[in-house]
């Protein structure tokens, strides 16, 4: 099994807490996602990292650059599994600046989502504002 200190490491170094926005047609969709992606060698890796978690999936992302190899993705989608298992476990954890304001942007949103202002235009706005912080 997994230390927490190990996993803490391992998500500080190669995880991604990240948002997706989608527009379709009218409707506007707020897809919240932690995702660790390692090389196809280290998928026990993975394996352990879910069985510790106890959700999210693990998928194949097939990379057609010759330079590239193709890696495994354990990922997690699910509000309810980001809220109650995700968002304490990293909570003051993390040691990475970048990983923790990417944290800290990730878990402002859920809070947005949780009172349901994603649903508006307002809280759209908000959000794809914060988004833009992300990732940088």
């Amino acid at each position: 099994m997994l230390s927490r200190d190990y996993i803490i490491g391992l998500v500080d170094g190669e995880g991604s807490f990240t948002v997706y926005l989608r527009k379709i047609g009218k409707y506007r969709k707020v897809e919240p996602h932690f995702y660790l992606k390692m090389r196809k060698d280290e998928l026990s890796l993975l394996t352990k990292l879910k069985k510790f978690f106890g959700c999210g999936y693990i998928s194949l992302q097939r990379d057609k650059r010759k330079t590239h190899s193709d890696c495994y993705r354990y990922e997690i989608g699910n509000m309810k599994d980001l809220e109650k298992k995700i968002i304490p476990f990293f909570r003051g954890r993390l040691q990475s600046e970048k990983r923790k304001k990417d944290f800290e942007i990730f878990c402002r949103i859920l809070k947005i989502m949780e009172k349901k202002k994603h649903l508006t235009y307002d809280g759209w706005q908000e959000i794809k504002k914060l988004k833009e912080k992300m990732h940088r």
